[in-house]
């Protein structure tokens, strides 16, 4: 059965929160874009409209914690599942003296004291490699990622990832019926089944590169965007994946005239992405043990490239 797949670009803004939804079709998918909207019925939403069929949604937020993290319970899902929205770990530390184990996250809003260098002292940490997650560590001509646990800057991850366990995946994994977390769980083939839900962490830039978008200049202005048009179409009709009058004029017009055109932008890429994986699952490289249980890992990087 053919899974309904969505990739949502994240954002702890609700207005820049944008996801591409592909829906099966009777010839491979119909794709259509949207905001995510309310966090409380994404997850029925899509079940509702894919009628029965495996629901597969990506987000470009982490999802697992650094190994040097301390943990008592099995896997990252338990331990989210076992938090409460009230728990201390969604709370960004003010101050460097408010750092501690039980509150990892700094800073809350920047002030000129503010050094990572903190969270090393407070978390007991020798290095900052130690603040990431191996999938996240500098590869080859691919930079390191902004660690989990720093809050500043353009390129920081953190109160997205607060947003996204806080609001999405701790409310989702106490329910009756709750999704499964790739690769936590196992493959993305192994968990797409009927009436099922699989959550999985995405990154479009890291999806653009391994397709070979060939995106040059920013994905912020639109002339940028546009450039990459015909291969956006050309890469979706290869995955027998085709857009609604909406989105087709979305991509010719590169998504607009502002800046924020990069969210939908972003979303589609992530979907196509997907949609490759989906379609050719030896591209799901699962890391072993420990790290697939605690860390996760980044839905199509291969193994090797960290």
């Amino acid at each position: 059965m053919r899974p309904l797949a969505a990739h949502a670009d994240w954002s702890i803004a609700a207005a820049k929160r944008w996801m591409s939804v592909a829906t099966p079709a009777a010839c491979g998918w119909t794709v259509s874009a949207e905001p995510v909207g309310d966090l409380d019925t994404l997850l029925p939403r899509l079940r509702a409209r894919a009628s029965g069929a495996p629901v597969a949604l990506g987000v470009d937020a982490p999802i697992g914690l650094p190994a040097s993290y301390p943990h008592s319970t099995p896997d990252f899902p338990s331990f989210l599942a076992g938090l409460a929205a009230t728990d201390p770990l969604f709370s960004v530390a003010e101050a460097a003296s408010d750092i501690s184990l039980a509150r990892p996250f700094y800073p809350r809003r920047a002030h000129s004291g503010a050094r990572r260098r903190d969270l090393l002292d407070a978390l007991g940490l020798a290095d900052g490699e130690q603040l990431l997650r191996q999938c996240e560590r500098r590869s080859g001509a691919q930079p390191a990622a902004s660690p989990l646990f720093w809050t500043l800057g353009a390129n920081q991850v953190g109160k997205g990832a607060i947003c996204l366990w806080r609001d999405l995946l701790l409310p989702a994994l106490q329910a009756p019926t709750p999704p499964r977390l790739w690769p936590f769980a196992g493959s993305l083939e192994s968990l797409l089944v009927p009436g099922g839900t699989v959550i999985a962490e995405c990154y479009p830039a890291d999806a653009a590169r391994r397709m070979g978008l060939g995106l040059k200049g920013s994905k912020r202005r639109q002339s940028d965007r546009m450039a990459v048009a015909p291969t956006l179409r050309a890469l979706l009709e290869s995955y027998e994946a085709w857009p609604d009058a909406a989105m087709l004029a979305s991509i010719d017009a590169g998504f607009g005239y502002r800046t924020d055109g990069e969210d939908p932008f972003d979303s589609l890429i992530g979907l196509i992405r997907m949609l490759q994986i989906i379609r050719e699952p030896a591209l799901d490289e699962l890391p072993e043990p420990p790290v697939r249980q605690w860390e996760g890992w980044i839905l199509g990087r291969p193994l090797s490239s960290c």
